[in-house]
């Protein structure tokens, strides 16, 4: 596996695939990675010649007091299972290497942007969208993978590509979990003892959820009440629990058949999030 952390030599070997009409996959992380960044990985490998892997903690999508600083850096682990999962190319920018100087453009995926986490951390997919146009502009991928964990990013990054005529499919990979439910994530590392064996119960609720939707309960609002109680109970600060259409992310309707539950609560130190969506 390479390693690069300029632009210019990044584009360099990308050149030389090129040149060898080799199709090219890109994985986008903030590093730390675990077994759902692994999943993206080799789901990538399955699809393109060559596959690019980025580390870069972003700070543009990071709000006040929010971790930026405290952010798990763990680029020697990182490089070790990269490597194992076979990757071709690690990009390893550093912040100046991404912004030189000060930004003036910034883009934004105006009404997707502003439901759900939007509202709670106002800039943060900004910063998303922003950096990925950046990422995208300098990988040139055929194929980028991202986790389904994030629903309101993978669709606000899908929503984006296709507004600006961006040449690159974008798939989906579904939430890689621990044994008990917990969706994978990097902040998990953030949980007491304690407050991780509480923590599954995020995904037991939208779990729960789903099983009203399905058995026909007429007022959504109900269920989303039900468990957001449920989960405050538990000792959650409950950011939102969203019932919603899958296109759009408004608020789901009994008429509705793609629906997405979405969750976002606060345990201890950590803001979890979590999704499960199904057709009914």
């Amino acid at each position: 596996m390479q390693k690069v952390r300029s632009i210019a030599q990044l584009k360099k070997n990308l050149h030389q695939w090129r040149k060898q009409n080799l199709s090219i996959a890109f994985v986008p992380t903030m590093g730390n990675l675990h077994e759902g960044h692994i999943k993206l990985v080799l789901a990538a490998r399955k699809k393109a010649d060559k596959v690019v892997v980025s580390i870069f903690v972003n700070p543009t999508q990071f709000g006040v007091g929010e971790d930026f600083e405290s952010y798990p850096r763990t680029e020697e682990d990182d490089e070790i299972k990269l490597k194992e999962a076979c990757a071709d190319l690690l990009f390893l920018p550093s912040v100046l290497e991404i912004y030189p100087e000060a930004m003036e453009t910034i883009v934004s995926v105006t009404k997707l942007s502003t439901r759900h986490c939007g509202k709670s951390r106002p800039n943060h997919f900004n910063g998303v969208a922003t950096i990925v146009v950046k990422l995208l502009n300098m990988v040139q991928p055929d194929i980028a993978f991202f986790g389904e964990k994030d629903f309101q990013q993978l669709a606000i990054i899908r929503k984006m590509v296709n507004d600006l005529n961006i040449s690159c499919e974008i798939i989906g990979v579904e939430t890689e979990r621990e044994l008990d439910g917990l969706a994978m994530s990097s902040r998990n590392n953030y949980l007491t003892e304690s407050e991780r064996k509480i923590a599954p119960k995020l995904y037991h609720s939208i779990c729960k959820a789903r099983e009203n939707v399905l058995l026909g309960v007429k007022d959504l609002k109900v269920i989303e009440k039900e468990q957001y109680d449920y989960l405050a109970s538990l000792g959650f600060v409950v950011d939102y629990f969203s019932i919603c259409r899958c296109d759009n992310l408004q608020p789901a309707k009994v008429s509705d058949n793609e629906i997405v539950i979405l969750v976002a609560a606060k345990l201890g130190k950590p803001r979890l999030i979590d999704n499960i969506y199904f057709s009914r």
